[in-house]
């Protein structure tokens, strides 16, 4: 019960997204292209999360850490659940864009 509220509410350990991204973390915004060229963290990939699941190639790398973000974090948490399902083994949830890139 307690570990479900922790999931629901995120709390739990605190993640470290910029030593993720310093050993070679993909940043993964799952956004419309033009929400993306509205602003990005430099170097992520877009990938919009309605296509993601033909777009899985892009990600060869399944046991490569990958962390997700959008605008608010409810389609990154979808992506995770999505790349989870297909057998990604290390991926986040970073939530919204704007705030993933002032944790960086």
């Amino acid at each position: 019960m307690i570990t479900t509220l922790k999931k629901i509410f995120g709390l739990g350990p605190t993640i470290n997204y910029l030593e993720l991204v310093q050993q070679g973390a993909i940043i993964l915004d799952v956004r419309s292209k033009a929400e993306f060229s509205g602003g990005h963290i430099k170097g992520a990939v877009n990938i919009p999360v309605n296509v993601l699941n033909q777009q899985l190639g892009q990600l060869k790398d399944k046991n490569k850490t990958i962390i997700t973000c959008c605008a608010s974090g409810m389609r990154s948490a979808s992506a995770k659940s999505i790349l989870q399902s297909h057998g990604y083994t290390s991926v986040y949830n970073g939530g919204g864009w704007s705030s993933l890139q002032n944790k960086l």
